[in-house]
């Protein structure tokens, strides 16, 4: 980067790379996890973290009332995603001195203290697996107290489950409830029954499952459930427990896979695709509006170089003059400078009419300015949007516009009439939107549409046929919400673990 050479410009590479690699986000996960840990050598520790490969592990509690479906969740969520699995009842079939101590409280029939539980916690979180794979932890904490004394030992999930059904609901489970000693696994004399006899005969009752210590577990977990709601307000989420488990597990995966709002720089590279009369200026104009980025329209930075007194600028102008397509190698020169300037590289932009062929978008692609967005950049995602409607509609918006040369004000024979005879004389059609010269821009547009389609794979597809302001929140929400973490990754044991 010449800081000397005026306008200053920014090599795309630079935040390409960042992305690619997920710089920001690791830096900011990082320091986070440096600030609750508080090493004594941070640097170490720092290194410790990136070896160990566990920045983004899951750390997720799951917490629900009685017979909500805890455990089948908890489970099947640490089957997905190669985690361990940890509820109270684990934490004391440990073998440590803190563990006797625990057993202890139980054998005298007290309750255990939240510093105890909170130390357990500590102990088995610190082990290897939990620190490679991440954690699950089932029904725990129980009261706003333990979550705070979760909060000051540098315990802190990234997702909090809670599940919700109908009392009357719960305690109907609740009765039914059955436990298989030797596997644990949850059986319902209603709803789940096992087929294999064998697992039928060693069945025993669930604890607490009659109608009165139901109840009593109810009120309990209700008389702290605010508390938990407000500690974790803004990693939790309410998941409705009274579906199919199948539909439950399904809403809960979704959002532990979901991302947080990150404080990492982003800079959205965004690219509209869209027949003639898609909207695509308008969209563009209201992203570049709220979000304060760019407004790159490839026509008017052509005009723009073309009004210029400079060789380029010559070169193009008889181009623009006469009807002709400019170049493709004189359009991508003068686009790529337009986008490495420092507004585009600090704020971002917003790009329509340009690539509108194969070639074009490779050589965008090439020079670095490839469309982002939001997400874990290891992966490749794209801010691409195609606004899709039916040719009969691009006719009837395009061939029925007009403008006013006095005012510049754009009318519409059927949706914005001219508010006046003698406005309505005056209005002029331009050549470029008479059916014949909209026809050809159509036809070339569905050509090249598959190419651009396979190119951009990811790329998000919005109905253009509908109200712009429905279009905008479309568009506004793909480019906002991060992407979901991939389910790909598991852990795999080496032979030193």
């Amino acid at each position: 980067m010449d800081a000397t050479a005026k306008p200053l410009r920014i090599p795309p590479e630079m935040r390409i790379y960042a992305e690619q690699h997920g710089i920001f986000d690791l830096i900011q996960a990082m320091m986070k996890r440096l600030l609750v840990e508080k090493p004594e050598d941070p640097i170490q520790y720092l290194i410790d973290l990136l070896k160990n490969n566990n920045i983004e592990v899951p750390r997720i509690f799951v917490l629900g009332p009685p017979a909500s479906g805890k455990r089948t969740v908890v489970k099947q969520l640490c089957k997905d995603l190669g985690a361990t699995r940890i509820s109270t009842e684990s934490l004391l079939r440990e073998e440590s001195d803190l563990v006797k101590e625990a057993l202890e409280y139980k054998a005298n029939q007290q309750e255990i203290p939240s510093m105890l539980w909170i130390n357990l916690v500590q102990q088995r979180l610190s082990k290897k697996d939990c620190i490679k794979r991440g954690w699950v932890f089932e029904g725990f904490p129980k009261t706003r107290e333990q979550a705070f004394r979760l909060q000051a030992a540098g315990i802190a999930p990234e997702h909090v489950v809670l599940l919700d059904a109908p009392d009357t609901v719960l305690i109907e489970r609740n009765l039914g409830k059955r436990i298989d000693p030797v596997t644990g696994d949850v059986y319902h004399t209603s709803f789940d029954w096992p087929s294999s006899e064998h697992v039928e005969k060693r069945l025993v009752e669930a604890d607490g499952i009659w109608e009165s210590e139901t109840v009593a577990g109810l009120l309990e977990y209700q008389r702290n459930l605010k508390g938990l709601e407000s500690t974790y307000s803004t990693v939790s989420r309410v998941i409705n427990a009274d579906q199919p488990s199948v539909d439950v597990f399904s809403q809960v995966l979704t959002f532990v896979l979901s991302r947080h709002r990150s404080v990492a720089p982003h800079t959205p590279r965004i690219v509209l695709h869209g027949p003639p009369g898609s909207g695509k200026s308008l969209q563009a104009a209201l992203i570049a509006q709220k979000y304060n980025i760019v407004n790159i329209c490839c026509g008017q930075v052509l005009k723009a170089v073309a009004a210029d007194e400079t060789s380029q600028g010559e070169l193009i102008k008889p181009c623009l003059e006469t009807g002709q397509q400019v170049p493709d190698s004189t359009v991508l020169k003068i686009l790529t400078e337009r986008l490495s300037r420092l507004d585009c590289t600090t704020r971002g932009w917003v790009l329509h009419g340009c690539p509108r062929n194969l070639e074009q978008a490779e050589k965008l692609n090439s020079a670095g300015f490839t469309p982002n967005r939001h997400g874990n950049s290891s992966f490749h995602f794209s801010s691409g949007f195609f606004l899709d409607m039916p040719d009969e509609v691009a006719v009837e918006r395009v061939t029925f516009r007009m403008t006013d040369p006095v005012t510049g004000q754009r009318y519409h024979s059927l949706y914005k009439a001219a508010p006046s005879q003698q406005i309505q004389a005056r209005l002029q059609v331009n050549p470029r939107d008479s059916a014949e010269s909209l026809q050809r821009r159509l036809d070339l547009y569905r050509t090249n549409l598959p190419e651009l389609q396979e190119l951009y794979s990811d790329a998000v597809y919005v109905n253009a046929d509908q109200d712009p302001h429905g279009i905008f929140e479309l568009l506004e929400s793909h480019i906002v919400n991060r992407l979901p973490k991939p389910l790909s990754h598991r852990w795999t044991p080496s032979p030193s673990d």
